[in-house]
C-alpha cells in the first residue's frame, strides 16, 4: 500500500532521493555478501527483564529465521498491507519479528512500551490492525496477558502472537510453532512494483492528548539515516549498541537503520542503569552507543575505547544540550517527535551546534538533488513561541486510511508539515526541537494532562507540571486542588490512574496537594511557579 502521492514518488525517485530497497532487503543484501557476520545480539541480562535466554545470530542465521516467520505470517493468513501492532522490548525476537513482517509485506506499527491496554487498544483499533506481537513480559509487567485482553475487545484483531518463555494461553507462541513447522514454510518472493515506496510502518505521534498515526515508507527510513551519515559515519561492520525500543523515530531512525545501512552489529540493550549501559558497550567494543542526551557526560565518563561514538539523542521534552570537554566524540541527535531527526557533532569548543534551517541534503554526492530534509519555522508574535515546519524526502506522511488525513497534522500551501513543535530561534537556526517544560517525557502536552488529572473524584483544579532531573532530564508531577471538606489522599489518586489503565507516562512522579493553583493574568497556569514550590512545599509519592 502507498500513502505517499505519485507526484512525490516520481520526484524523489528522479532525483535519487529515494530508491527500490526495501529495510528487509538491505539486511539479506548483507547476508548475501557477509553471511557469517555477527548480525544482532540479545544484552546478556535479558531474562531479567522478559522470558528467555539471550540470543546471538549471524546474517545467515537471521536471514533464514525472517523468510521463516514471513512465510509463517502469510500461512496463517495474513496477507500484503495488513497492520500489524509489535509491543515488545529489545530483543533478537523482536528485530526478527519486525523484518520478517516487512518481508512479508506487511505494515508494522511499533507501539511505546509504557502504553497500556487501553492505549493499546485505541491505536490498534483506529488503524484496523490485523495481527499483534507482544512480549511475555517487560519487566514486572505482564504484557502477553493484556495482549490476549486487547484480543478479547477488538473484533478485527484475528491474529495474536507471543514472544518470551512465559507466553499466557490465548496467544500463539512463534517460537515452537516455527520450530514444529520446520522446513515447510516456504516464502514465495514479494513481486509488487516499487516496494521501497510502499508503506512500511505506522509511528505514533500525539495531538491535544489524543495518539495520531504518521506513517512511512521504507525509502522515507532510508532518507532519514542517509540525511545525517556525514555526521554519524559508521564503518562497514560497526558494532551498534541501541538502549531504546524500536517503536518510534529515535529507536528505528537512530538506531535500527544506521544498523541495516552499515552492515553492522546491532547489540540490543534494555536500559535498567548506566553503569550496564556503560559496561555492555565496553564489553561488546561498540563503535556507536545511542543514549539519552542528558547522560552522555556520565557515559562518557565510563567508556574506555576512546573511539566509541557517542549518539545523544534529544527529544521535545528534553533540556537543552550544555557544553561539555569530553573524551569521546559526541553526535547530538535532535528529534522532533515522528517527523524529523537531525544529527549535529560537537565543534572543537565543546559547544552543541544549533540546528539549521533550510534545506538537508545528506551524504556527499547528493549536492545536486532536492533535499532529503527541509526545515522551516512558521512566523508567530513575539508572545508565542514559533513551531517547526518539515518536507523532503526524510519527512514522513500523513495519510492513513481509516482517519482523517489532517486530523491533527497538516500540510501548509508550500508543502510543509506543520508538526506544532514549538522551537527556540537562535543565531542561524534554532536550538533544538521543543521548548522545555512544554511537554511531559513520553507523554505530549502538558493541557492534556491537566484534565486527566482533573477527572480524579474530589479534585477542584489539576495541573502536570516538569521538575528537571538531572538523569531523566525532567519528570512529570501533578498539583491538585482538592474540593473543599475532602481529605486529600495522594495514594488514592496513584490507584486511581492505575484502575484507569493510565499510559506510564502519564503516571507523575510526585504529587502536591495546594489550596490554589498559581496562574497568571491571562488565567492560565504558571508551571514555573509549581516548579519552583516542588523546593519547599512536600510531595507525596506513592
Amino acid at each position: 500500500m502507498k500513502t505517499v502521492s505519485e507526484d512525490q514518488s516520481v520526484q524523489f525517485r528522479g532525483d535519487g532521493s529515494w530508491g527500490d530497497m526495501t529495510l528487509d532487503g538491505l539486511f539479506r543484501k548483507t547476508a548475501q555478501s557477509h553471511p557469517d557476520r555477527l548480525a544482532i545480539s540479545d544484552a546478556p541480562d535479558k531474562s531479567q527483564w522478559t522470558g528467555g535466554e539471550p540470543r546471538s545470530l549471524s546474517y545467515a542465521q537471521a536471514d533464514k529465521e525472517i523468510d521463516r516467520l514471513a512465510a509463517f505470517y502469510h500461512a496463517v493468513g495474513l496477507q500484503a498491507d495488513h497492520v500489524i501492532g509489535i509491543q515488545a522490548p529489545n530483543t533478537v525476537d523482536t528485530v526478527i519479528a519486525f523484518l520478517a513482517a516487512l518481508r512479508a509485506d506487511l505494515i508494522v506499527s511499533p507501539l511505546p512500551l509504557h502504553w497500556r491496554q487501553k492505549n493499546v487498544l485505541t491505536a490498534l483499533n483506529s488503524i484496523g490492525a490485523k495481527g499483534f506481537i507482544a512480549a511475555d513480559r517487560v519487566e514486572t509487567r505482564m504484557v502477553g496477558s493484556a495482549a490476549r485482553d486487547v484480543a478479547a475487545d477488538l473484533f478485527s484483531l484475528r491474529f495474536v502472537f507471543g514472544l518470551g518463555k512465559d507466553v499466557p494461553d490465548g496467544l500463539i507462541e512463534l517460537e515452537p510453532m516455527l520450530a514444529e513447522m520446520g522446513d515447510e514454510l516456504v516464502l514465495n518472493e514479494s513481486e509488487r512494483a516499487d516496494p521501497a515506496d510502499h508503506t512500511a510502518t505506522i509511528s505514533w505521534s500525539r495531538c491535544s492528548g489524543e495518539t495520531v498515526p504518521v506513517t512511512r515508507c521504507h525509502n522515507h527510513w532510508t532518507a532519514a539515516a542517509q540525511v545525517n551519515q556525514e555526521h554519524m559515519p559508521l564503518a562497514d561492520g560497526a558494532n551498534l549498541l541501541v538502549p531504546y525500543s524500536l517503536s518510534g523515530l529515535t529507536g528505528l531512525g537512530a538506531g535500527l537503520v544506521p544498523w541495516l545501512l552499515s552492515s553492522g552489529s546491532l547489540y540490543l540493550h534494555h536500559p535498567t542503569s548506566l553503569n550496564r549501559l556503560a559496561k555492555h558497550a565496553n564489553d561488546v567494543n561498540a563503535d556507536y552507543v545511542l543514549t539519552p542526551g542528558p547522560l552522555a557526560p556520565m557515559l562518557d565518563k565510563g567508556l574506555k575505547n576512546a573511539d566509541t561514538l557517542i549518539a545523544a539523542a534529544w527529544n521535545i521534552s528534553a533540556p537543552p544540550p550544555q557544553p561539555l570537554k569530553s573524551r569521546h566524540k559526541i553526535i547530538d541527535v535532535h528529534i522532533a517527535d515522528e517527523f524529523a531527526l537531525v544529527a549535529r557533532p560537537r565543534g572543537d569548543n565543546e559547544n552543541p551546534e544549533v540546528v539549521p534551517l533550510g534545506k538537508l541534503k545528506g551524504p556527499s554526492g547528493h549536492e545536486s538533488g532536492s533535499a532529503l530534509l527541509d526545515l522551516d519555522i512558521s512566523q508567530r508574535d513575539d508572545e508565542t513561541p514559533s513551531t517547526l515546519l518539515v518536507k523532503g524526502a526524510a519527512a514522513p506522511d500523513l495519510r492513513w486510511r481509516t482517519i482523517e488525513a489532517d486530523k491533527c497534522f497538516s500540510r501548509n500551501s508550500d508543502g510543509y508539515i506543520e508538526t506544532g513543535i514549538p522551537v527556540e530561534i537562535v543565531d542561524n537556526g534554532v536550538a533544538g526541537f521543543g521548548i522545555p517544560g512544554m511537554f511531559a517525557p513520553g507523554g505530549g502536552d502538558l493541557d492534556a494532562i491537566d484534565s486527566l488529572y482533573l477527572s480524579y473524584p474530589g479534585i477542584d483544579d489539576a495541573a502536570a507540571f516538569l521538575v528537571e532531573d538531572d538523569i531523566l532530564g525532567a519528570r512529570l508531577y501533578a498539583a491538585l486542588v482538592p474540593q473543599r471538606g475532602t481529605v486529600p489522599d495522594a495514594k488514592a489518586f496513584f490507584a486511581y490512574l492505575d484502575a484507569e489503565g493510565v499510559d506510564l507516562a502519564h503516571i507523575p512522579y510526585r504529587v502536591l496537594l495546594l489550596q490554589s493553583l498559581p496562574r497568571g493574568l491571562d488565567g492560565k497556569v504558571d508551571r514555573d511557579r509549581l516548579t519552583l514550590r516542588t523546593q519547599r512545599v512536600t510531595a507525596q509519592v506513592a
